[in-house]
């Protein structure tokens, strides 16, 4: 069996503390131990414990945060459960392909799943932190999915491609990248300087943004960009800003 310790499962802002018990559960039958909750309405709850069964070790585990992105800062491949179209597109995995995603970087990279509220499930700045988003397709006459129902949906996706993948590796095959992925942290940090330095050499405007940071996100979110990649692009804006710095210097003297 494959390691998926370094898999979590968030929650955002979940209503109702049943759906968390459930999702721990899901999580155990699958072989998947680490759950983080943002914002939960409730909990610790005894409805939580209750729907949980064998599976209260998750829950007494589980990480509490303030925000997704607190949630996902140290990981290199996160993942957002979402059911609707969105206006500006973003690259869409089915369950059996975000699972062969995971397993593909289990070694390399930290991995968030992450599932959005019961009522209205992750918003648009919630789902740009991702870098996929997966859709469980569901019949057309009714879409709407219980949220522990879809978590037991992409962990089992995750569980059997986890089996199919133990079998390649008794055969010696394996994949390999020389760099680990860049964090959400790192990435964060990355597109707060990458703006700054757009809105020095007036490429952006925040005052009429035309969704050009959105689509920024989208560009590096579908690279995937290593720990190395991410050094370099830092220091060519920083550099940038150097740049601008001397330039202002002499415009003044």
């Amino acid at each position: 069996m494959l390691d998926f310790n370094n898999v979590t499962v968030v929650l955002v802002n979940t209503s109702h503390p049943g759906n968390i018990g459930a999702s721990a559960r899901a999580l155990k039958n699958m072989g998947l131990s680490q759950l983080t909750l943002v914002q939960p309405e409730q909990f610790p709850s005894g409805i939580a414990v209750g729907r949980a069964a064998s599976a209260v070790d998750i829950l007494e585990r589980a990480r509490i945060v303030d925000s997704l992105q607190q949630a996902v800062a140290d990981c290199g491949l996160v993942i957002g459960a979402s059911a609707r179209s969105r206006k500006l597109p973003w690259p869409m995995l089915s369950p059996e392909q975000a699972a062969g995603k995971v397993i593909d970087e289990l070694a390399q990279n930290k991995v968030a799943l992450v599932f959005g509220r019961e009522d209205a499930g992750l918003n648009n700045d919630e789902l740009q932190l991702c870098h996929f988003h997966v859709q469980i397709p569901t019949d057309e006459d009714y879409r709407s999915l219980n949220l522990a129902a879809a978590v037991m949906v992409i962990c089992y996706e995750l569980h059997k491609a986890g089996l199919v993948k133990c079998d390649i590796v008794s055969k010696g095959e394996d994949e390999f990248w020389d760099q680990a992925k860049a964090t959400g942290e790192q990435v964060e940090h990355f597109y707060q300087h990458l703006q700054r330095v757009m809105i020095a050499i007036n490429f952006h405007d925040p005052e009429n943004p035309r969704q050009l940071m959105q689509r920024m996100r989208r560009l590096f979110g579908r690279i995937r960009i290593d720990v190395m990649e991410m050094n370099i692009l830092r220091g060519i804006l920083t550099n940038i800003e150097q740049k601008i710095e001397q330039k202002q210097k002499i415009d003044n003297t």
